[in-house]
């Protein structure tokens, strides 16, 4: 399988409700490598490399979480992968 990076923003209300918790929980189980944050506008911003299916995996599992009730929008961009991340992490 080939191995990915995305770039990934989502809107909505996805601040204080747990949502990078839960991203950093989803994206390690699945052994993502990446990172997690909120924006000042409001958004989240995660980054995260892997196997494209898992990834994959990875956004239908926060999408079946969230979407209806906190995310309204998902932005995504596949990129080439660094393979420079280690652990998936919470930034502040």
């Amino acid at each position: 399988m080939a191995y990915k990076r995305a770039h990934v923003f989502y809107s909505g209300r996805v601040q204080g409700v747990g949502f990078r918790w839960t991203l950093r929980s989803i994206a390690a189980g699945l052994g993502l490598s990446g990172w997690v944050k909120n924006l000042r506008d409001g958004r989240v911003e995660t980054v995260c490399e892997g196997e494209e299916k898992k990834i994959k995996q990875f956004m239908d599992s926060v999408a079946a979480e969230f979407s209806g009730r906190y995310m309204i929008d998902v932005d995504v961009s596949w990129e080439d992968p660094t393979r420079g991340l280690k652990g998936f992490n919470i930034e502040p």
